[in-house]
């Protein structure tokens, strides 16, 4: 069977990561991006990630030579008219997304799959655009797209279950690791992970530990691979903060998913971590940065705090069926390197102990951001467990 050929449109980060999985699968891919620069860009770091494994010997020259002979570099969406699959990977903008995707059904068959890669978009809204809705869906692929084996497959409400089980069946022979979700802000893992940052942040700003403590209490003590602060000067926290107040305004304003100033100073001050040179922490040359406080007891009462709020989220998502336990477990393992899935660690722990530790916070502020999932006390009072 002849594989489809795949597009993909947007040449950054993502978009290139995922032309190289596809093309590494034998499929014929076309990158489309209207800037030329951004697309020889794109074509020069894939030569040079597969020089890099053809060094380390985990493909020849001649599969190298192959892969890149797959692909297709573009200016014109029209090039996307042979295309089984079209995957979007352009800026977060709902307006620019739905924009394109009415341009791009004029341009492929009738049978071809249209996905957005967002990662905090409604697939509904994006998919309103489209007269043929139900061949929409979301793919979310994490970054970098070639080494995180987690895919979010996320269907709109308009979306066909044929499609749904079409676009399951190619990610999963990509050798990828499928969950499917419910299309609701930042989907398992950007909804799941919030606390991971936000009550880092809240203990900092409370005077509990600075920056390099509570990264040394996550990473020591919890087995992370990055600690909170480390992780969002990775990421940028100009994005980051965007992200928190999407996902804010996105679930109207509940008070778990409230930013936080220390963030948005830092902002605004154009501290966004690695990329500027200075972030929580500063990555001048030769800058030495404040060492952690590596009090043990203080390192866990940071680390339980964290955790125990993570626990929640993970349980009221799967309270609100936005994914299965299996799938909730799995997207934090494998989709951010989480040492244990939240709901295995919930039981290890006990859930009692859990609810109890919630009952304390939410006693001692008095708001909702630590409320115990319905769901939690209900498994408390029955005596159960996830798994």
């Amino acid at each position: 069977m002849e594989k489809m050929i795949i597009g993909i449109l947007g040449a950054g980060t993502m978009g290139s990561g995922i032309v190289q999985v596809a093309a590494q699968n034998k499929h014929q891919v076309v990158l489309v991006d209207l800037n030329e620069h951004i697309l020889m860009k794109s074509k020069a770091k894939l030569e040079k990630i597969m020089n890099r494994l053809v060094e380390k010997e985990k493909i020849t020259s001649e599969e190298a030579t192959a892969i890149q002979g797959r692909i297709t570099y573009s200016q014109d969406i029209h090039d996307f008219k042979d295309c089984g699959l079209v995957v979007e990977a352009i800026i977060e903008n709902l307006k620019i997304k739905q924009e394109v995707f009415g341009k791009l059904e004029q341009i492929v068959s009738r049978d071809c799959i249209l996905a957005s890669n967002t990662s905090s978009l409604s697939i509904a809204s994006i998919a309103a655009a489209v007269e043929k809705s139900e061949r929409m869906i979301g793919i979310h692929f994490f970054n970098p797209a070639p080494l995180m084996p987690l895919v979010e497959i996320i269907p709109a409400v308009q979306t066909s279950s044929g499609t749904v089980e079409n676009t399951t069946t190619l990610i999963d022979s990509w050798n990828k690791v499928t969950v499917s979700c419910k299309d609701t802000p930042g989907f398992i893992v950007n909804r799941v992970a919030r606390p991971f940052y936000g009550e880092a942040l809240r203990i900092y700003e409370e005077g509990v530990a600075d920056f390099a403590t509570i990264d040394w209490a996550m990473t020591e003590l919890g087995g992370f691979r990055m600690g909170p602060f480390t992780l969002m000067d990775y990421i940028g926290n100009d994005v980051n903060y965007v992200v928190t107040e999407t996902v804010f305004a996105a679930f109207y304003y509940d008070p778990r998913y409230k930013p936080s100033f220390t963030q948005k100073r830092h902002s605004e001050a154009g501290y966004y971590g690695r990329k500027s040179g200075r972030g929580y922490f500063n990555y001048g040359e030769g800058v030495e940065n404040p060492a952690p406080n590596e009090d043990r007891e203080l390192g866990k009462v940071i680390f339980e705090r964290i955790l125990i709020m993570l626990i929640n989220e993970a349980v009221d998502a799967l309270f609100l069926n936005i994914a299965s336990k299996e799938a909730i477990d799995l997207a934090m393992t494998k989709g951010v390197n989480y040492p244990k899935g939240l709901l295995t660690w919930a039981d290890e722990l006990g859930l009692d102990v859990v609810l109890e530790k919630l009952q304390e916070m939410y006693e001692e502020y008095g708001e909702d951001r630590y409320r115990p999932s319905p769901l939690l006390r209900r498994m408390v009072r029955e005596g159960k467990t996830f798994f």
